[in-house]
């Protein structure tokens, strides 16, 4: 423990030197007393008119203009910090949310043809029939924040359910299933807990079976051979077990614990975490993004080794 404070009284002089505001405030909120309301005025500065955020909130792609990915990255931040359901930069997100769903597909578009004209990694580029490849990625997580901050009865609770509906569809029908929109399904598994009832009486699928599901898809995804988890970016334990009360934890403890010490051994002498993909292009733009990762994993990598000590 003594070398965790070590290294983390490095990693907080780092952020303080070297991360986005965004990160800092954030870093500041979880470890060092910051007030939620610091982190809420400086996401709001992602934010457009529309209510949908933009502006390289997702460091992988520059767009400006709003994107439910990118809405889904402040999303995430709004959950992190207790957002209210009041709070003018939800009700403006929900706003936005409801105007730009697909009521036939279910989701929101992942990716933007407008993505093109801007720096970005090449998984972020648009093109025809790409939402294959995404799927409800980020679609079932946004559904769940559509409940969590909306009234019952309310547009926004009709859309969420409405997506939610046609998203568990898709989950139960699949064998297996690409990382990130497993963790956007175990997301809205946590977020929908307590709809619990409501979701028994909504869906043909029970809550627990849908639970089970993710966690299925989870242990078929996860890369359980730790020699590998230098060799890329690979799905690794700690992407899904967040904690010891994770239903998978006990099963995978073993693995959990040389997934913190891989961490721990990945950890920059400066007190960063450094990314372990590259662009393929935009070798100028590149560069930028690659250091507000670095923030961005630093701070997202010491919560979760927080739940762990």
């Amino acid at each position: 423990m003594s070398v965790i404070m070590y290294r983390f009284e490095k990693s907080s002089k780092w952020m303080k030197r070297y991360a986005r505001p965004l990160e800092l405030a954030r870093w500041t909120y979880h470890f060092d007393g910051g007030q939620k309301e610091d982190v809420l005025r400086i996401l709001a500065a992602f934010q457009n008119e529309d209510g949908g955020f933009g502006h390289g909130i997702e460091p992988d792609f520059w767009l400006p203009k709003s994107s439910p990915m990118a809405t889904w990255a402040a999303g995430q931040v709004l959950m992190e910090v207790d957002a209210d359901s009041n709070d003018l930069i939800v009700q403006k997100m929900i706003s936005y949310l409801i105007k730009n769903y697909n009521h036939d597909t279910g989701m929101w578009t992942s990716v933007l043809p407008e993505n093109n004209d801007y720096p970005h990694a090449i998984w972020w580029n648009w093109s025809e029939d790409v939402q294959k490849n995404w799927m409800f990625n980020p679609s079932a997580e946004l559904a769940a924040f559509l409940i969590h901050w909306s009234p019952e009865n309310s547009d926004g609770a009709h859309v969420g359910w409405s997506s939610i509906e046609k998203a568990i569809e898709r989950l139960m029908n699949a064998s297996q299933m690409d990382k990130h929109e497993i963790q956007n399904f175990q997301a809205l598994t946590k977020i929908m807990q307590k709809y619990e009832n409501e979701f028994n009486r909504r869906l043909s699928y029970s809550f627990n079976s849908v639970c089970d599901k993710v966690y299925e898809l989870i242990e078929n995804c996860m890369e359980k051979d730790p020699s590998k988890w230098s060799t890329g970016y690979l799905p690794l334990p700690l992407d899904f077990i967040d904690g010891p009360e994770h239903p998978l934890f006990e099963k995978n403890k073993t693995l959990v614990e040389q997934n913190i010490q891989f961490f721990l051994d990945e950890l920059k002498e400066d007190g960063y975490w450094d990314v372990s993909w590259g662009w393929g292009m935009y070798p100028d733009e590149y560069p930028i993004a690659r250091r507000y990762w670095q923030g961005i994993l630093t701070v997202n990598r010491y919560k979760l080794l927080k739940n762990f000590y």
